[in-house]
């Protein structure tokens, strides 16, 4: 059997200019990056403001195990099968952080006889905006530290510093520092550390502006310290805002690439669901809505996470709203939710996932019930896709469609993209051209007026299914601050884990009657959110005991191996 990456290096890509044409995208709006990805230039958002938009689909999932269950892979198959059906689609897509592909759940780009190209390209470096990200973050860090060294003359509580800096690679070493050691010129000794570029504010500032000078005004927002004197410190009052938009000039341009059946693929931004808000751009689901019939993009991790901030986050920074939402499941997800066994990375599945067990489905599938309510909340359609592997039996598989539509699915299909492509996902693709014209009446889940508790209860007890929640006395404190600074108008962003519907990621299924801790509350000011810590989340991953990048090499010939 041929890896992925294997099928991705047989696969015939076309010129960038040939997909680009399929949008009727005229080649002047083009930026080459070398045959095959393009950048979109902005001035295009002048000639589609009046475009009327095509159908928006959201893929999202039920909380998946630490391998994923096939969601990208939904995403791309779901647009090539659109196309199959002579629906112009588009799939718009985020940018992998070099952290997964290199440590546990590798890439973002879909598998099998469902994934984008240039493979190796998306997977790795692609058109450096994750590294203008991470050098536009780190140089207010770097201006930051420099004027508490020059004298310190905006009055920085060096015990108040907010902004930590970032590197794109899971390294649990850099969670927690003492910078400035050496001698008195090497700078002033504190305590600090690194996060992981795809949770810094810029990531998530860059996905939400919604034009250049947006995305300069939430730059200037930015809240990297308090001053002596209680009064927030922003990178516009350090001087550094402006530079930080010079260096993301071109990455606020979104990217153009192509599946393997050479559908249209934009792939912009990269922020991580469980920590930030999970869904890529703005400017790219515009651009591709004005030139497209449907357009097809996917919410990070389960749909307690990336979809309940595609919804209260993204459609309402964007004005948008989805018109169905597509939940990918697989069976043995749904086994692993029973508590049969587990899914470790890395280790061989265990013989029971693979067996017939409709008793171990029957358990499981209460999380696959939640997910459904979940997206229903919002007044969105749901079809669910069961995401088909060999082992699946066909009663397995009728059992978990009544399941479905018992918990109020509109309808639940079965996806086979992974090993056939678009022409796996054809019943799919008619359920959501079915289902996209129904009847809607789209919802955010709280008023931006609520109270901050009322906006961490609400997320917790309807899409968790918490009993209630704690604050830890930082919490309580950063509630306080939010108050006092006019902060508790924004919107929440939960960061939690995401592979239980809880906090904790030994509650599998359906957790009830837990209660939900609330560690810590970070204003991201120029995201227009409050960043809610919960549990023992970690805004800087770790490598796994063997990670993905162990396997990964290069040939005499320069082919890269191993990737997927």
């Amino acid at each position: 059997m041929l890896t992925d990456i294997q099928i991705a290096q047989k696969a015939k890509k076309l010129p960038i200019e040939t997909i680009a044409k399929k949008l009727r995208i005229d080649k002047k709006y083009l930026i080459n990056y070398g045959k095959f990805i393009a950048k979109i230039d902005l001035p295009i958002l002048d000639n589609l403001s009046k475009r009327r938009q095509g159908k928006y689909v959201l893929v999202t999932a039920i909380t998946p195990t630490p391998l994923g269950e096939g969601k990208t892979v939904t995403t791309i198959g779901l647009a090539m099968a659109l196309n199959r059906l002579n629906h112009l689609a588009s799939v718009c897509i985020r940018q992998p952080s070099l952290g997964p592909v290199f440590g546990i759940k590798g890439s973002a780009g879909g598998g099998g006889y469902s994934q984008v190209l240039p493979r190796e390209d998306f997977d790795l470096h692609f058109t450096g905006d994750a590294h203008a990200v991470g050098l536009a973050h780190n140089v207010a860090a770097a201006f930051l530290d420099n004027s508490l060294f020059r004298g310190n003359r905006l009055g920085i509580d060096i015990n108040k510093i907010y902004w930590r800096r970032v590197v794109d690679i899971g390294d649990r070493f850099l969670r927690n520092l003492k910078i400035g050691l050496g001698t008195k010129n090497d700078g002033i000794p504190r305590d600090s550390g690194f996060d992981i570029t795809a949770s810094s504010e810029i990531m998530t500032i860059l996905a939400l502006s919604r034009d250049f000078m947006d995305l300069r005004k939430r730059l200037s927002r930015i809240v990297l310290a308090d001053t002596k004197k209680s009064v927030s410190l922003s990178a516009e009052d350090l001087k550094v805002a402006g530079l930080m938009a010079v260096l993301l000039k071109d990455a606020i341009k979104p990217n153009l690439i192509q599946t393997i059946e050479n559908t249209p693929c934009f792939v912009h931004t990269g922020p991580f669901a469980n920590i930030a808000h999970g869904n890529s751009s703005i400017i790219q689901d515009k651009i591709a809505l004005a030139l497209s019939d449907f357009v097809v993009t996917e919410a990070g991790f389960g749909a307690d996470c990336g979809a309940e901030k595609f919804f209260n986050i993204k459609c309402r920074a964007a004005g948008l709203s989805p018109d169905v939402a597509v939940i990918v499941v697989s069976l043995r997800a749904i086994k692993a939710h029973s508590g049969i066994c587990k899914i470790v990375p890395g280790k061989p599945l265990e013989e029971c996932l693979g067996k017939e067990n409709l008793d171990a489905l029957e358990k499981g599938a209460a999380n696959l019930e939640k997910q459904i309510e979940n997206i229903k909340i919002f007044g969105v359609p749901v079809v669910v896709a069961i995401n088909k592997f060999n082992s699946d039996s066909v009663k397995e598989i009728e059992f978990l469609k009544r399941k479905a539509f018992t918990f109020g699915a509109d309808d639940c299909v079965v996806s086979e993209v992974w090993q056939k492509g678009g022409k796996g996902g054809e019943d799919l693709a008619k359920a959501v051209v079915k289902f996209s014209s129904a009847s809607k009446k789209f919802k955010f889940l709280y008023s931006l007026n609520s109270p901050i508790r009322e906006k961490i209860n609400l997320i917790a007890t309807k899409i968790y299914g918490a009993k209630s929640v704690s604050y830890s006395e930082t919490a309580e404190k950063q509630i306080r601050l939010c108050n006092k600074r006019g902060w508790d108008k924004l919107a929440v962003c939960m960061a939690k884990t995401p592979l239980s519907l809880s906090h904790d990621p030994g509650l599998k299924a359906r957790p009830k009657d837990f209660v939900l801790p609330v560690r810590d509350i970070r204003p991201f000011i120029g995201a227009g959110f409050l960043s809610v810590l919960c549990g023992a989340i970690q805004t800087m991953p770790g490598l796994p005991k063997h990670p993905r990048g162990e396997n990964i090499d290069i040939d005499k010939e320069g082919n890269i191996k191993g990737l997927s």
